[in-house]
């Protein structure tokens, strides 16, 4: 599998991640699935990080009915989730131990590490299917 996002909408999402800073962000990745088991991201839909207090620097949590609505709009337009976007402030981007027991498989996280208010890495991630661990996929920031 890989993931493709285009570069305006990969800007996007940097944006979102940068101006949340020292807080975690996060959103929904919509788009196609196609040939080879390529993603391509055609919309991105941040989204509100409802996580309570101080934890935010380090958790996000997206409310069910708002997962509901993602996906609402991802059937409305043609579309699939592929996946959620967040940041790791201050940390790599790599998944935590809390990203996979809250993971779902054929799923991708891009994972941003952000440190000091600016976007440094990002990486994709999917869930194995017995849930035990996070393995790599190849991201592809496209040309528009």
């Amino acid at each position: 599998m890989t993931l493709e996002i285009p570069k305006p909408l990969f800007q996007t999402i940097l944006h979102h991640l940068e101006g949340a800073y020292p807080e975690e962000a996060a959103g929904f990745l919509l788009g196609r699935l196609g040939e080879n088991g390529r993603k391509r991201v055609e919309v991105v839909l941040p989204v509100e990080n409802v996580w309570p207090g101080e934890e935010r620097t380090r958790r996000y949590r997206i409310p069910p009915e708002v997962l509901l609505l993602a996906e609402e709009e991802a059937e409305r337009r043609g579309l699939w989730v592929l996946g959620v976007y967040h940041s790791h402030p201050d940390h790599p981007s790599r998944p935590s131990e809390f990203d996979r027991l809250q993971a779902l498989p054929n799923t991708s996280y891009l994972i941003v590490s952000v440190r000091q208010g600016r976007a440094r890495q990002a990486q994709s991630w999917r869930l194995t299917d017995d849930r035990s661990r996070f393995e790599e996929e190849p991201l592809v920031i496209a040309e528009a």
